[in-house]
C-alpha cells in the first residue's frame, strides 16, 4: 500500500514537470505574444468608488484648506558700536526664505492658524497654495502657547471646522495634513492613533522680539508621521474636525543614544480657541487690504527725519542694541529700539515711556531696530495716534550708561502705550 502511494506521488511529479514543459515549448514555438495578450494584460481599470478606507472622506475633504507659510527674514549688519554694547545706524539688509512650516485655513475671512515658531522674526511672511503665493499679515500671536493667526486677503480656501479637543479619546485616529520639507511635498497626508494627551512638555523658547523663556504646554501625543515643515499644519479627527496643531517630534539622536519612534506632538485646539476669538475680533473689512507687515530690507533715511522741523514725532532718541552684547545673544534682552531719551513734555513722557524702555511693536508691526522704528512711523500725521509695545526692566537704562553692573537687570515685562504724535522740533522721533 505504501509502495503505490510512493508511486503516485512521483506519477504526479513528472506530470506536473511534463505539462510545464509543454506550456513552456508551446510558448517558444510561436515566437511572439499577440497583442490581444499583451492588451488584456495591460489595459485595466480600477473602480476608485469601490475603494473602501476611513480615511478617504477627511483628506479629501481637509487636504485644500492646508497651506504653506513661508517666514521671510531680512539679514542686518551693524555699522559702529559704542561701549561695545549698542550701534547707531544699520547697513543694508538682504532679504531670504528662512524656513517654511504650514498652515490651515480656519474662517472664510482669510484667517489662517499655525504654529508661532513658525513665522518667529520674520520681517514678511506668505502662504502657498498650489502655485499661489500670497501676502499674508500677522494678526494675533502667543508666543508661550506657539500659536499664530495670520491674515491673508482675498484667500478663497475653504475653512475647517474646529472640533472639541477635550472630547479626544486614546486610541482614536489622527490624520495629519501638512507640507513637510516644503512646498516640493505640499499637502502630505499620515494617519496614526492618539497616543496620549495631556502630556506637560517644557521647553526654552524665544517670543517673536528675541527674549528668551521657558514655557510649559500640555500637548497631545499622536504617533503619525511628523516631519520637519509639518509644524502649523493640521491634527484632524474622523470627523473631519481640527482637534490639534502639529508642534513638534522626538527623534533619536547620536548624544542620548536612545531609540524614539513615533512620538508627535500637537496643541490642542483649544488652547488655540482664544487666540482665535481674538484675531476674529478685531477683524475689520475697511482694513482689509495690502497687508502692512514692513519690509526691512529698505533702510530709511534717518537724516531726513532730524532735520525736518514740521515732522510730527513722539519726542524720543533711539538706538539699536548690539546683536553681539551678551544680553542679545542669551536672550535675556528683545530686539528693538532702544530709548536713550525722552523729551520732556512730549507725547512719549506723555504716555509713560522711559529712557531704558526697547520697544519692540508699533501699530501692530514688529520693530527689530532704531531705524524700523523711524520708517514705521515716517508716515504719520500730526495728531495721529499710535499703539507701541515695549519692553521694560529696571536698571536697564543704568547698565547701557555704564552706572551699574550687569546683574542689576531686574526680571522685565511688556507693556503697551498709545501715543499721539505732534510736531515737536528737529529731533528723530
Amino acid at each position: 500500500m505504501d509502495n503505490k502511494k510512493g508511486f503516485w506521488r512521483i506519477g504526479s511529479v513528472v506530470m506536473a514537470l511534463v505539462l510545464v514543459s509543454a506550456i513552456a515549448i508551446g510558448a517558444y514555438a510561436a515566437g511572439s505574444i499577440s497583442t490581444a495578450d499583451i492588451d488584456a494584460l495591460l489595459n485595466t481599470t480600477t473602480d476608485k468608488t469601490q475603494i473602501s478606507s476611513p480615511f478617504l472622506g477627511v483628506a479629501n475633504d481637509v487636504r485644500n484648506s492646508v497651506v504653506g507659510v513661508n517666514n521671510y527674514q531680512t539679514s542686518w549688519m551693524p555699522r559702529g558700536s559704542l561701549y561695545g554694547f549698542r550701534y547707531f545706524g544699520d547697513s543694508e539688509g538682504s532679504e531670504r526664505l528662512r524656513g517654511t512650516g504650514s498652515g490651515v485655513v480656519i474662517s472664510s475671512y482669510g484667517h489662517v492658524l499655525t504654529n508661532y515658531h513658525v513665522i518667529e522674526n520674520a520681517s514678511r511672511v506668505t502662504v502657498t497654495y498650489g502655485t499661489k503665493e500670497a501676502e499674508a499679515q500677522i494678526v494675533a500671536t502667543s508666543e508661550e502657547l506657539d500659536v499664530a493667526v495670520l491674515q491673508v486677503p482675498g484667500l478663497d480656501l475653504k475653512p475647517v471646522t474646529l472640533g472639541d479637543s477635550d472630547q479626544l479619546q486614546v486610541g482614536e485616529w489622527a490624520i495629519v495634513v501638512g507640507n513637510p520639507l516644503g512646498q516640493e511635498f505640499d499637502r502630505s497626508v499620515t494617519v496614526g492613533v492618539v497616543s496620549a494627551f495631556n502630556r506637560e512638555i517644557s521647553g526654552n523658547t524665544v517670543d517673536r522680539y528675541g527674549r528668551r523663556n521657558t514655557v510649559t504646554r500640555q500637548m497631545i501625543q499622536l504617533d503619525a508621521a511628523i516631519s520637519s515643515g509639518n509644524s502649523g499644519g493640521g491634527m484632524f479627527n474622523m470627523l473631519g474636525q481640527l482637534q490639534g496643531i502639529p508642534t513638534l517630534k522626538y527623534d533619536s539622536n547620536f548624544f542620548s543614544q536612545t531609540s524614539i519612534d513615533n512620538i508627535g506632538m500637537c496643541l490642542p485646539i483649544n488652547a488655540a480657541k482664544p487666540l482665535i476669538r481674538e484675531a476674529l475680533e478685531k477683524y475689520d473689512a475697511k482694513n482689509v487690504g495690502t497687508p502692512s507687515i514692513t519690509d526691512n530690507g529698505k533702510a530709511s533715511d534717518s537724516a531726513a527725519s532730524a532735520t525736518d522741523s514740521t515732522k510730527p514725532r513722539i519726542g524720543v532718541q533711539v538706538a539699536t542694541l548690539n546683536p553681539a552684547s551678551p544680553f542679545m545673544i542669551q536672550g535675556i534682552l528683545p530686539k528693538g529700539a532702544y530709548v536713550s531719551k525722552v523729551e520732556s513734555g512730549s507725547p512719549a513722557e506723555a504716555a509713560g515711556l522711559k529712557e531704558g524702555d526697547i520697544i519692540v511693536e508699533s501699530a501692530g508691526t514688529i520693530v527689530d531696530s532704531s531705524t524700523a522704528l523711524v520708517d514705521q512711523l515716517a508716515g504719520y500725521k500730526a495728531g495721529d495716534k499710535v499703539e507701541l509695545k515695549y519692553f521694560r526692566a529696571e536698571g536697564l537704562a543704568d547698565i547701557v550708561n555704564g552706572k551699574a553692573d550687569a546683574d542689576t537687570l531686574g526680571e522685565g515685562a511688556y507693556a503697551t502705550v498709545t501715543v499721539e504724535l505732534k510736531v515737536l522740533g528737529d529731533n528723530k522721533l
